[in-house]
């Protein structure tokens, strides 16, 4: 696939996120000169060609007041590790849920649940809640507290932002 001008201007808004507004593609689109229409399927299209690999939002918990960050780690057969995984992202205090390879012998762990709360307590209860909601009390895992903050955000897909003036 070819990326265009207009590709190429749409890509650098995209990464600077979204507008907070009521329609946000609107808003790209009024500012690089597309229509709604076309920022949308242009969206689907570069994700459906894999030069979008992820689209999502960054959210900054600690400003919310989340102060309590903890990412807990499962050592989960690896025949059950996805079954599993959605069953804890339907929790609504997960807010991220992925597999990742095992290094062993120091990292048996395998699936990764991010949960965020205000204080470490609540952390705690909530992932009581989900391993005894699951049945999983059996299997190891851990909590690991967040004890720094690293900046978040978007993909960055251009080393030189191309110019952001309306296509003609």
């Amino acid at each position: 696939m070819d990326i265009t001008d207009n590709d190429r201007r749409l890509i650098a808004a995209l990464e600077g996120g979204l507008p907070l507004v009521y329609e946000p593609f609107r808003a790209i689109a009024e500012r690089i000169g597309m229509t709604e229409d076309d920022v949308i399927n242009r969206v689907r299209a570069l994700q459906a060609e894999g030069l979008i690999k992820r689209f999502g939002l960054v959210v900054r918990h600690h400003e919310l007041g989340y102060r309590a960050n903890g990412m807990v780690v499962w050592d989960v057969a690896d025949d059950a590790v996805a079954d599993l995984g959605r069953r804890f992202a339907t929790f609504p205090f997960v807010t991220l849920c992925y597999r990742r390879p095992r290094r062993l012998p120091d990292w048996p762990y395998n699936l990764f649940c991010m949960v965020h709360g205000r204080v470490r307590e609540q952390v705690l209860a909530q992932v009581a809640e989900m391993t005894e909601a699951c049945g999983v009390a059996e299997i190891p895992h851990t909590v690991l507290f967040s004890t720094r903050r690293f900046k978040q955000r978007g993909a960055v897909y251009f080393s030189k932002p191309p110019k952001m003036e309306a296509a003609e």
